[in-house]
């Protein structure tokens, strides 16, 4: 464990709206009433109106029916279909799953530019604040980073095939996904120096799942969830209740993330950050993507700022083995590393759609005080908390949904508004086919 790593004791530093089907009169039976239409050939309706829900309360009476008996009768009849109607995204669907992972943090040599430099053709001018940066200093050479990875089964011996559609990933963790109603079990090995956990947002768990130190007058069992030592082991339990997934405001799908909140700032900088996508109960593919959806994208618009991370004075040392005569960064943005989903320069690979598709975006950052984006789409237009748009507002570990459909071919710019993030490399590339 890293010297400055501190010990386990201490606290670390296109819904429908619902409309219930109106109820046929003859079929009301009131409780003095032994058959249905017995009270004569006049009908009265009642009607109830509320936001996205309306109920229609119809019944026959002989006209000697008070009104106000009338009015609590429609106001009952209401009441009990509106109890029993089901939440706009919860449509029946099959049994709860429990979906089970085996994910490990791993260290690895981690490349911000593999492909090499400038690949979507920005021009840019050099200044000293680039040429002092980490990612100048690095220029193809790597970092020691800690990321999460999945693999095959409990032996932690075979990384599991990333499938190609979510190789754009890049440096996130593996996608973890669910629908309402399902459980997510994590078999989490630490094959790190470092201490590490796994900590959710937006899904529910018990004290022993929730993965954070800090004093919350847990013991034993409950706190072995808090700081994974390297070698270790824990089993991460959450669960997906109705408050986790789509709201009724929401599109079918949204997106959480994990991460490890033993030291949160130096965790995620370090490279321990994830993917979550929640699909309303019964809405999802067997390959669990909604069904309404054609593409999905996750892309973590995430500042690395590689002086935070537990492995800054091994990589520093390593690189100035490299270039023994490169001056001594003195700006406190020095190495800051402006990446999507840990690739800059549009080393991020090519995002793929067809025109016609229906695309969604699922964007989160990291926790840096300088991960304010905005991310901008060339060429096309998205629909985000129901406004249309090509430019969204995020701010640190915000999480955001857009909806595309894709209709203007080519290949455009994806890239961060922000002037530093952009000129700093916080780009990438889509393309839309024919």
């Amino acid at each position: 464990m890293p010297e400055d790593q501190p010990a386990v004791g201490g606290v670390p530093d296109s819904r429908e709206a619902f409309t219930k089907p109106e109820p046929s009169p003859e079929n009301f039976i009131l409780p003095h009433q032994s058959e249905p239409g017995s009270f004569g050939q006049r009908a009265r309706c009642g009607c109830l109106v509320g936001g996205e829900h309306s109920l229609r309360v119809c019944m026959k009476y002989d006209g000697k029916m008070p009104r106000l008996a009338q009015i609590i009768l429609a106001m009952l009849f209401s009441a009990i279909f509106l109890s029993s109607a089901q939440p706009p995204h919860a449509p029946s669907g099959p049994a709860p799953k429990t979906h089970i992972y085996f994910i490990a943090a791993d260290e690895v040599e981690w490349n911000y530019t593999p492909r090499g430099r400038d690949l979507t053709g920005v021009p840019h001018g050099e200044n000293e604040a680039e040429e002092s940066s980490a990612i100048s200093l690095a220029k193809g050479v790597t970092y020691l980073k800690a990321i999460y990875r999945e693999y095959t089964d409990g032996t932690f011996s075979v990384l599991k095939t990333r499938p190609p559609e979510w190789e754009h990933l890049g440096i996130l963790g593996p996608l973890i996904r669910a629908e309402v109603g399902d459980t997510v079990r994590i078999f989490f090995k630490n094959q790190t120096k470092l201490m590490c956990t796994m900590h959710p947002h937006g899904l529910a768990y018990a004290k022993d799942s929730e993965g954070a130190m800090y004093a919350d007058g847990t013991t034993g069992a409950a706190k072995k969830d808090d700081a994974v030592p390297p070698g270790g082991s824990h089993t991460y339990t959450w669960t997906v209740p109705e408050r986790s997934g789509p709201s009724e405001h929401d599109a079918s799908s949204i997106i959480w993330m994990y991460h490890s909140h033993f030291v949160e700032g130096r965790d995620m900088n370090t490279g321990l950050m994830g993917p979550i996508i929640i699909s309303a109960r019964g809405t999802t593919k067997p390959d669990g993507s909604p069904k309404d959806v054609d593409k999905e994208f996750v892309t973590a618009y995430a500042i690395f700022d590689e002086s935070l991370s537990w492995y800054f004075e091994r990589n520093l040392a390593k690189h100035r083995k490299l270039a023994p005569n490169a001056p001594v960064p003195t700006s406190p943005k020095a190495y800051f590393v402006y990446s999507i989903n840990g690739l800059v320069e549009g080393n991020l690979p090519v995002l793929t759609m067809k025109k016609g598709d229906h695309v969604r975006w699922y964007m989160f950052g990291n926790t840096n005080l300088d991960d304010v984006h905005t991310p901008h789409w060339h060429g096309q237009t998205v629909v985000s908390n129901h406004m249309r748009t090509d430019m969204i507002q995020m701010t640190p570990m915000g999480m955001a949904v857009a909806d595309m459909i894709a209709d203007n071919v080519g290949t455009w710019l994806f890239h961060c508004h922000v002037n530093d993030h952009f000129e700093g490399g916080m780009q990438a590339l889509y393309r839309v086919l024919p």
